[in-house]
């Protein structure tokens, strides 16, 4: 398991998966004030043609170079 990473590091593109590992979608923004280091959370894009969908910094489990891993499963 690679080491975690900050917040501050993710970009649009990396991969989101849920708890048990299955992708989700990709980090369509990050939203979060790095002068004061506070992450809000992010939003995920679920497919090519997929909504959007934002997701607070509180559903977020561990975050690893090019991937976000939710503390539970993808929200329906």
């Amino acid at each position: 398991m690679p080491d975690p990473v900050a917040w501050k590091l993710i970009e649009p593109g990396w991969r989101v998966r849920d708890a048990g590992g299955n992708e989700v979608g990709k980090v369509a923004e990050v939203q979060g004030d790095i002068e004061a280091d506070i992450f809000g959370g992010i939003t995920v894009k679920r497919g090519l043609l997929g909504k959007a969908e934002r997701l607070s910094a509180d559903a977020i489990g561990a975050i690893y170079d090019g991937e976000v891993v939710l503390a539970g499963p993808a929200p329906a």
